[in-house]
């Protein structure tokens, strides 16, 4: 049975731009790039570089931590005090990363009345979906590019799940069975489901009518057509974007199928801050239009990796036996393993002590990866210029979205 939307939903929808097009005129938004890591790689996407002319998904000039996210939100309030919706969309998938829950968490504590929202390639949203839902989020976007196993496998490169990498029709069956589950979940919770769709001409294009009937289906509010942005880097660098007559044929064509169509997206970045249309990210954020290494990696510094065996990201800062450390670039060499006394006192001088310690020993180290991170060790390790990444899941699909 599809349960609609709650009162209290529906009233958001009116000061959310996202899910109303009225609203984009009056109503700003704030996304919070909290996310780095990811856990499919899409056929289209490429976050490693920034330029701050630059508008699309993935792209940030800056991670922030929990803490930082939550400050930004009361220096942006008080800029920009039309601001209504907090989402966050990356830059890799929030699911993917347990900084997504803290800062969603602190957030709703410490500037109460805003709406939370969350982009996600669905993957990971069933079981988290009820867990987003008791932390006050109602709105979800869920990116689904097919309903058939045989077209998402021309689509997605891999998917990673439960420790395994899969390809091809394996890895898009699993996918699209995880997002069409968690899109029940979500609207069984009373939430508003948005589902994004890219075009891709050649690709999927022929099969949205199809994604669209089925979502409609299960109860999902509206659903977002954007089209494909050829990104350098990327299986799709050559291929042609849908002409903007195409794109407008296929949502008059869904929107016949008796769904909300949203028509004004911008494709926004995962730091976007403003009105749709109006960015003012970089007036809170230090750029420049130059590609680089999108932070929180270090250019020419070394990646420091909690792990039980290597394999994994799988331990918190406080309890990890081995830091695995691996030089910057593409290839992830390992450069050499940091063992821990892991029986080291965990209170006063001591503690703080121990950490320094830890940070010493990781070297070169820019960046610290880490299922958890206590208060204390994440406030040395920024104290000492280092970067943390809270993420969980294989080294290497972490180090790639990175």
């Amino acid at each position: 049975m599809i349960v609609l939307p709650s009162e209290e939903v529906l009233r958001a929808v009116e000061t959310h731009p996202c899910y109303n097009d009225e609203a984009h005129r009056r109503f700003a938004r704030m996304h919070l790039p909290v996310a780095p890591a990811c856990n499919i790689q899409c056929n289209y996407c490429n976050r490693k570089y920034d330029c701050s002319n630059e508008s699309r998904p993935g792209v940030t000039s800056d991670v922030l931590t929990p803490r930082q996210a939550s400050d930004r939100v009361g220096q942006v309030l008080e800029k920009v005090p039309e601001l209504k919706v907090i989402g966050i969309a990356g830059p890799g998938d929030p699911l993917a990363n347990e900084a997504t829950f803290e800062t969603i968490d602190l957030v709703r504590r410490e500037h109460p009345g805003l709406t939370l929202c969350i982009s996600t390639n669905g993957l990971a949203l069933p079981g988290n979906a009820k867990r987003l839902y008791d932390l006050g989020v109602r709105f979800v976007t869920i990116t689904m590019n097919a309903v058939d196993p045989a077209v998402g496998a021309k689509v997605y490169g891999r998917v990673t799940w439960e420790g395994r990498t899969l390809r091809g029709e394996e890895a898009a069956s699993l996918l699209l069975e995880r997002q069409l589950r968690g899109l029940d979940e979500c609207v069984a919770l009373g939430m508003a489901v948005k589902i994004n769709i890219v075009m891709i001409p050649g690709v999927n294009a022929d099969h949205i009518p199809d994604i669209v009937r089925e979502v409609r289906s299960r109860g999902a509010y509206s659903v977002n057509i954007l089209p494909l942005i050829p990104v350098e880097g990327t299986a799709f660098e050559g291929m042609e974007a849908p002409t903007p007559a195409m794109r407008k044929e296929l949502m008059d064509r869904c929107e016949g199928m008796g769904i909300n169509v949203m028509r004004h997206c911008k494709q926004c970045r995962a730091d976007a801050i403003g009105k749709l249309g109006e960015d003012r990210s970089q007036e809170f954020a230090c750029g420049s239009c130059a590609p680089r290494p999108m932070s929180p990696v270090h250019a020419g510094t070394a990646i420091a990796v909690a792990s039980s065996d290597g394999e994994n990201v799988d331990c918190g800062f406080g309890n990890a036996p081995a830091f695995y450390v691996f030089g910057p670039g593409e290839a992830h060499r390992l450069l050499r393993r940091v063992d821990v006394d892991t029986g080291a006192s965990v209170s006063g001088d001591s503690h703080r002590r121990h950490i320094e310690e830890v940070i010493a020993s990781i070297g070169d180290a820019g960046t610290v990866v880490v299922s958890e991170i206590g208060p204390l060790p994440a406030k040395v390790l920024e104290e000492s210029g280092v970067r943390v990444v809270i993420a969980k899941g294989s080294i290497r699909d972490i180090l790639d979205s990175l």
